[in-house]
């Protein structure tokens, strides 16, 4: 069955057609509303209760996204890493974290990080590439590091990019072993990219096909389901809000496709589900039931 949407992730399980996803939790954020979301009416925390957790924040779990497929392992994004205490953006506190689960979640699934070979980035802000490198090296040893063109070229350029991880710690390894990807590209065996930008200048989505079913893991195009019903409600870390605009319609159409569920990977305990579009085009996140393997690995206590 389908979790709260204010309560951190269970780890959950999808399987169809040969194929099996599960949500490699991480750990535990919990969103400051008001910092992280400051485009949403404050009315609309008011009148959804069931938004907010017990200390009033937004629960938004961490990890990644593993697709087995005949004997292969993809993983989409690789948590924030073990981190506690408060998160900043943009010296702005924004959340509370307890991370940094992953290798014991792997485990406890069957899997060791040598297992998977390839590591597929959403995009590259903090809490997407935690588990990339430990100490300058890889820490899924065997796999290819994918990501978007887009998403690199600025880093390349030395830029600062807002919510992007260290540049000793990721960005330098990550510029001698990555590999680049484009719109459309077949990443994985049945798996390929749709190149995003708006929250980052090269964020990307994948889509997993499966005979007749379909799984979009949509990353940051949406942080939590309300922005799927008002997608001009922004999230603090956005860089281009046209560009913004412009992913959540496109993901909202591959979302509406028949055979279709999202993969949400911050919507609380309620990460897979679909997309129902109304007579009048008011598009409505519904969970749907995934099995919980394992319960939510860590909670934020302050």
């Amino acid at each position: 069955m389908a979790g709260v949407l204010n309560g951190q992730s269970a780890v959950r399980v999808l399987e169809f057609e040969g194929t099996r996803l599960t949500y490699v939790v991480d750990g535990a954020l919990d969103m400051v509303p008001g910092k992280f979301f400051p485009g949403i009416p404050a009315a609309y925390w008011t009148e959804h209760p069931e938004a907010l957790d017990a200390q009033g924040r937004v629960a938004m779990s961490v990890g990644g996204l593993l697709v087995e497929r005949a004997g292969r392992k993809l993983l989409v994004d690789a948590g924030l890493g073990p981190v506690h205490g408060t998160v900043s953006i943009n010296d702005e506190p924004v959340s509370y974290a307890d991370s940094g689960a992953l290798p014991d979640t792997l485990a406890a699934l069957g899997h060791r990080p040598d297992d998977v070979d390839t590591v597929a980035f959403t995009h590259l802000h903090v809490d997407h590439t935690g588990w990339a490198f430990v100490d300058g090296r890889k820490f899924f040893p065997a796999a290819a590091y994918l990501v978007a063109a887009e998403e690199w070229a600025p880093h390349a350029r030395g830029e600062t990019i807002p919510g992007a991880p260290g540049r000793a710690d990721v960005l330098e390894p990550l510029a001698g072993t990555r590999q680049e990807i484009a719109d459309g590209d077949e990443i994985f065996p049945g798996v390929r990219a749709i190149v995003t930008p708006g929250h980052s200048p090269g964020h990307t989505a994948y889509v997993v096909e499966a005979g007749e079913r379909r799984v979009v893991a949509f990353g940051d195009v949406f942080h939590l389901p309300a922005q799927i019903t008002h997608p001009e409600w922004p999230s603090l870390p956005d860089v281009d809000t046209a560009g913004v605009l412009a992913a959540r319609r496109r993901i909202v159409d591959e979302l509406a496709r028949p055979g279709t569920i999202g993969f949400a990977c911050h919507f609380g305990d309620q990460v897979f589900g679909r997309v129902l579009v109304d007579a009048d085009g008011v598009a409505r996140w519904q969970p749907v039931e995934a099995e919980a393997v394992l319960p939510a690995p860590r909670v934020p206590q302050s």
